[in-house]
Parts: C-alpha cells; structure tokens; sequence
C-alpha cells in the first residue's frame, strides 16, 4: 500500500480555489481535511499563501478559461515574488491536460489527478523541500501510471481512506449550513460522445455500503444534518458483496459492474445491496440526519424500487436531478446517451406516480453537432412537457480526448448557439414560475443555509445609509426549491442556520419562492 509521509505542513499556509461541480468541492473538502491533519493552515485570501491549488474542472470551457487564467496570474506573481511559492493544479483538467501542461506553464509546480488526491501531501512536500526536477516527485495522475489498473487494485485504493478519513468543518460547509457530501461512487462508464468525465475520472467505482453508512453516521455525529450522495449516475450504485478484494477483513472499492448488470438478476445466493438498499440503510440507519439527497441520476434504468424507498422514506427529498440533454431522439443518439424521449418521459410518469410532488430538474446541450432547429425544438417542447423546475443550459464546447471531439465537427456557428441558449433559458424561465407560482399558499420545510446574498450584501453598507431594516434569511425546500424568508425580530440568524424550519409561501419569482416563517424550532 501507498504511503504518505510528508512532514512539511506544520506553518504553511494554503490558498484552495475550485472550479466547477459538486464533485470537485467535495474533493476540496478532503484534500482541506487532509492537509489540515498534516499541520497545513488555510487562508482567504491567496497572496498570503505559501501554497496556491487550484482544482480545475474539464466538462466545459468556460471552466478551464477561469482556472487558466488564475494560472496566468499567479505566473506572474511568482515572478515578482522573493519568497518560495508553490503551485498546484488539481483536478479534472490537470488528468486532461497530463504532464505536458507543466511545459506549457512552468509555473506550475505540481500536477494531481482526482483519482490520486491522496497523493497530493506528498507532491506539495516534494515542491516545498526543493525544486523538483524528476517528474514522478510533481505528477500523479492516472494517465501515467499503473497503480490503478482496470481492476483498480481496489484493496489498495487509498482514495477510499480519504473518503473515511475526512473531518467535517461546518464553517465550511456548503452554504455556511450543516450540509455535507458524501461519494458513493467514482468514476464513470457510460461514454457520452460530449463528456470528458471517464478519462479524467476512469472507470467506474462503487464504494462498500458499510463504509458509506460509517462515513454518515460520522458526519451526523459531527452535527451534519443534511446528506447529498454523489456520483456521476447514482442510480447504477450497485456492490456485490464477497466479488471484491478485502482490507484487514473488510470489503474494499470494487469496479462497477457494467451497464449489462442492470439487465440480468443476480446469481442465485448472491447478495447485492442495490442502490435503493443503500437508501434504505443510511435513511433507518442514521435517523439523526433531517434530510437526504443525492445527484445525478441517469433516466435509464432507475428503477421503482428506487421510487419506493424514496416514498416510504419522509427524510429522503422528493427531488431528482435527471439530465435530459436533448429533446431529439437523433441527437441523443449522436450524444450516446442510450435512451429515447420516450423513455425519459416514460421514467418521468413512473416518478410522479410514486411521488406526485417530487421536484424534477436537468440539464441540455444546445448547439450539438448536427443540431438542426427541429432537433431545439423538441428539446423546447421536452421542457415544456417535463415542467423542470429548472434547467442548467449549456452551448456545446468541444472537449479534447472526447468521441465527439474527434468524430463530430462543431457545425452549429456559435451566434446560433447563443440564439439556441437564450431561447432555451426563456422557455425554461416561463416554466419555472409555473412551478414556483404553484407553491403560493402553501406552508413548506426549510433548510436554512445562510443570510441571502441581498441582505448579506445591504447589510454590508450601512455606511452608506441604506441598511435594511429587516434581515432575509434563505435556503431550499426538500424539493430544492431556494426560499427566503424575513428574520423575526427576536430570532437570531445563528440559531435557524442548518435547521429545517416551516415557511408559509406567500410569493414567487422565476427561481424562487417568499415567504414566512410559519414556526421556530424550539431551540431557536
């Protein structure tokens, strides 16, 4: 097994900025957590860091464009710096881009893959020491190695212990609340022809159910009471139980099955914890947390057992994250996402069959190549169709190493995509206030994460002489619906914060919902 011996942290001072998806910030929480226990400290504020890490996204451009361009700056901060300044790219991109990209931006200093985090102490410790100059001492990713090979070693999987080993800090936790992440799954196996994720994730992994159930039971002990599971499509967790190696008697990691799993019933005697069982356990098992969620499902076989437990469950949200990614049959062939229309709308019936309030959102691509206007507008009438409560929008950026990158020319102009994108955004927009405007009324289960920006912001200008005169408090139904509600007079913002409170829903915007507090817990 790997070991990490790095003795450099004690006084350092590191400076984490993350770029992109909820993966990529629980991977900063680890790697915070991490470094923390070998005595690193963390600051705000970059130009007082000794190290700067910046953990970088590949699924869009944009993404890149940002991560980029902090390397640029920080490139010329180093120059005109006369103390030692170590540099770190983390992340998706840096897996993408391999090492090459240290020849390209010799201010970097150190390259860390997302599936070789926990060797990431060690590379910093190389970097501060001494100038590096052999390239194993500044790069770990898996591109250029074989400690992960396509059966992972998964006894050997240290990014497992990393998972395990993490400590919770509720100052920074999502939204300043007491809500957590927690991995199910790495990785990914379906290959859409527009997706970057399996060659800078690899390959599919599920994590054993009792480590995952041990990793809420922790986060619950250490005051999270908001659980969101990860995985780039939950829905296909699926562990056999004795098919993977064993650490000290306990099941390791073990490589998903494949999607022909999901076609077949089990050997007989075979016992399998499915992902609705993994539901089922950390629900029952784990009472002390008030809400559990999870991202992203993927349409095809997600199935009623699922539907089930979510029913069954009232601490489970009544909330999907679905991808949709096109409203054309042609186009989501072309994309390689393996079903229809038809059976997206199909999944959706099933789902509000056995949760008629459930909250549907997802995301598109406008602009695909080959994308002809009656391709958009059945992704416009999809929209219409599902009543999403929102949608994230995205113009197509081709993304090197991909299928689509180099079998698909980018035909669509890009003054169509924009086109494409706004039309998509209105259609969605008129389509959101439907779904909110219904919620007026009625009373709603809040999970309060923070001061809302506005108030936040005003509140931060009395000098100027506009301060409010009241305090806006905000945070998401189970449904993920974002509310805001006023501050009563004798309630203070500390005591609601990472709490579930009633709300009466007296408005509604585009992407938001008002209202009231109907009640205050009695520790408030």
């Amino acid at each position: 097994m790997h070991t990490v011996t790095p003795t450099a942290g004690n006084g350092f001072q590191v400076y984490l900025e993350t770029f992109g998806c909820q993966m990529n910030e629980l991977d900063s929480e680890l790697v915070r957590g991490q470094l923390a226990a070998l005595g690193y400290r963390f600051t705000t504020n970059a130009a007082e860091a000794d190290v700067v890490l910046y953990n970088t996204c590949s699924v869009r451009q944009q993404a890149e464009n940002k991560a980029l361009s902090r390397v640029g700056l920080m490139g010329i901060r180093k120059q005109e710096s006369d103390r030692r300044l170590v540099l770190g790219v983390i992340g998706c991109m840096a897996e993408r881009e391999g090492a090459g990209m240290l020849k390209r931006y010799p201010q970097i200093d150190l390259l860390c893959g997302p599936g070789e985090l926990d060797r990431l102490p060690m590379l910093i410790d190389n970097a501060l020491k001494a100038d590096a100059s052999v390239l194993a001492d500044r790069v770990a990713l898996q591109g250029n190695t074989s400690r992960r090979t396509a059966t992972l070693a998964a006894a050997e999987d240290n990014l497992e212990m990393l998972d395990l080993s993490r400590a919770f800090d509720p100052d920074r936790a999502t939204s300043g609340a007491r809500s957590a992440y927690v991995r199910i799954t790495r990785g990914c196996n379906k290959f859409c022809t527009y997706c970057v994720v399996p060659y800078t994730r690899g390959a599919e992994v599920h994590r054993p159910p009792d480590a995952i159930v041990d990793e809420c039971r922790m986060l619950a002990d250490q005051g999270v009471v908001e659980i969101t599971l990860l995985g780039q499509t939950v829905n296909h967790y699926r562990y056999e139980h004795g098919a993977a190696l064993t650490v000290g008697g306990e099941e390791a990691a073990q490589v998903g099955p494949g999607l022909g799993a999901f076609r077949r019933t089990a050997p007989v005697g075979a016992r399998v914890t499915s992902f609705a069982d993994l539901l089922a356990r950390i629900h029952d098992e784990v009472p002390s947390i008030a809400r559990l969620r999870f991202v992203t499902s993927y349409p095809r076989d997600f199935g009623d057992d699922i539907l089930a437990v979510m029913r069954d469950s009232p601490r489970i949200c009544r909330y999907l994250h679905v991808p949709a990614q096109s409203g054309s049959n042609r186009v989501l062939k072309t994309m390689n996402r393996g079903y229809t229309v038809e059976e997206y709308l199909e999944f959706i019936d099933r789902a509000r069959s056995f949760l008629p309030d459930v909250s549907i959102a997802g995301d598109f691509i406008v602009g695909f190549p080959t994308e002809t206007e009656e391709d958009f507008e059945a992704s416009a009438a999809l929209v219409r169709r599902v009543g999403f409560k929102n949608n994230f929008i995205f113009k197509y950026s081709p993304r090197p190493g991909t299928t689509a990158w180099d079998r698909l020319p980018d035909d669509v102009p890009d003054e169509v995509k924009r086109r494409r994108n706004n039309a998509l955004l209105a259609v969605q927009g008129e389509v959101s206030a439907e779904v909110h405007g219904a919620y007026a009324g009625r009373t709603v289960e809040v999970f309060v994460e923070q001061i809302s920006q506005q108030s936040a912001a005003r509140t931060g200008n009395v000098e100027l002489g506009w301060a409010p005169a009241r305090v806006q408090m905000s945070g998401r139904t189970g449904g993920d619906l974002i509310t805001v509600f006023d501050l009563p007079a004798d309630v203070s913002a500390a005591s609601l914060i990472g709490r579930v409170v009633p709300v009466r829903v007296t408005g509604a915007g585009t992407l938001i919902l008002y209202g009231e507090l109907a009640g205050v817990p009695a520790a408030c």
